[in-house]
C-alpha cells in the first residue's frame, strides 16, 4: 500500500498553515516588498531602521571629516609641514596620531589632507553634473539624432579608463588641482547623463506634458517647469556617487607621487609611509582610515538617497 502525504491524506478541504512573514532584523514587523536589504557581509535582511541608522551614520562622518578639513587651519595654523625633533614618535597626548619620519604630525596633515580630497570630490561633482545635466537634458528632450549622437559620444567616454587618463594628464601637463578635477570630471559625466536623459524621457510622455503642450505652451518652458524638477532625483544620487570615486582617483595619484608636492594628501601620507610599515605603523593606519571612511561613508550615503528616492517614487497599485 503507497504511503499518502501529510496534506493529501488531510482531505481536500484541509487548511495549510501559510507560512509566517518574514521578520525585518531591527524590529517585529513584515518585510515589505521596498525593505529586503540585504547586508552582504551576513545575508540577512537589513531593516528600514537599520538602513536609516547606516545613513545618519556616514553623514555625521562626512560632516565630520568636511569639518575637519574646515577647521585645518585654526586648529594647526602652523600648517601640515612643520617639522619636529620627535621622528617616528607613536600616538601620544602630544602628537595625538604619532609623528613621521621627518617629524611631521600625522593628525596635522590628515586633518589638512582632508581639504585636499573634499575640494577634489567637490570639483569633480561640479564639472561632471554640469555636463551630464546639459548632456542629458539635451538628449532626453531633444530627441532623434541630437539623442542619437550624444549618447554615441557618451559610450566613447564611457569605456575610457579614468585612472589611466588622469596617470597620463599628470605626466604630461604636470600634478596639479585643476588638471586632476578637469580630467576626471569630464570623463564622469555618461552615466548620471543617461540617467537624466532615461527620466526625461519617461516624464515627457505623461498626460500633464501632453496637456501643456495642448495649451501652446513652449518646449523650453515645459522643459524648465515641469520634466527637469521631477527627474532631478535620481540626477541627483549619481552625481552624489561621484564624490568617493574622485578621492580615490586623488589619492591614488599622490601615492604614485603625481600629485602636487605643496598640497597635503592622504595617498601621499601613504606613499611616504611604505618603508616604515613595522616602524611607524601609525604612518599608514590613520590616512588609510580616512580613505576608507571618507569613500565608505559617501558611498553609503548616496546609497541611502537612491533609497529615499526609490520610497517617494509612485508605484502601481495592485488589482
Amino acid at each position: 500500500m503507497s504511503e499518502r502525504h501529510p496534506l493529501t491524506a488531510a482531505g481536500p478541504d484541509a487548511v495549510v498553515p501559510r507560512p509566517a512573514p518574514l521578520v525585518a532584523a531591527t524590529g517585529p514587523g513584515p518585510l515589505r516588498g521596498d525593505d529586503h536589504h540585504v547586508l552582504a557581509a551576513t545575508g540577512r535582511p537589513l531593516g528600514p531602521i537599520a538602513s536609516r541608522r547606516l545613513v545618519v551614520v556616514a553623514a555625521l562622518v562626512v560632516g565630520a571629516l568636511a569639518l575637519l578639513g574646515l577647521l585645518a587651519p585654526v586648529l594647526a595654523p602652523e600648517g601640515p609641514f612643520r617639522t619636529s625633533r620627535d621622528r617616528l614618535a607613536p600616538p601620544s597626548s602630544e602628537h595625538l596620531m604619532g609623528t613621521d619620519d621627518l617629524g611631521r604630525d600625522v593628525a596635522v596633515g590628515t586633518a589638512y589632507g582632508a581639504r585636499t580630497s573634499l575640494a577634489v570630490a567637490l570639483g569633480v561633482v561640479a564639472v561632471a553634473g554640469g555636463l551630464a545635466f546639459v548632456v542629458g537634458s539635451a538628449a532626453g528632450y531633444g530627441g532623434g539624432r541630437i539623442d542619437d549622437v550624444l549618447m554615441r559620444l557618451a559610450e566613447l567616454v564611457l569605456v575610457l579608463p579614468r585612472f589611466f587618463l588622469a596617470v597620463a594628464t599628470a605626466a604630461l601637463l604636470g600634478a596639479g588641482f585643476v588638471p586632476l578635477v578637469a580630467v576626471v570630471g569630464l570623463t564622469s559625466w555618461p552615466v548620471p547623463a543617461r540617467i537624466l536623459r532615461a527620466e526625461i524621457l519617461v516624464r515627457r510622455e505623461l498626460p500633464y506634458v501632453e496637456a501643456a503642450h495642448s495649451m501652446g505652451a513652449s518646449r523650453s518652458w515645459i522643459l524648465v517647469r515641469h520634466v527637469l524638477p521631477n527627474s532631478f532625483g535620481p540626477f541627483f544620487v549619481s552625481i552624489s556617487l561621484l564624490a568617493g570615486t574622485a578621492i580615490l582617483i586623488e589619492a591614488g595619484l599622490a601615492f604614485l607621487g603625481l600629485a602636487d608636492a605643496d598640497q597635503p594628501s592622504w595617498g601621499t601620507m601613504l606613499g611616504d609611509a611604505q618603508p616604515y610599515l613595522r616602524q611607524a605603523p601609525w604612518m599608514v593606519l590613520f590616512p588609510g582610515l580616512a580613505v576608507t571612511l571618507a569613500v565608505l561613508a559617501l558611498n553609503l550615503l548616496g546609497d541611502g538617497l537612491v533609497e529615499s528616492f526609490h520610497r517617494r517614487s509612485p508605484r502601481p497599485r495592485r488589482r
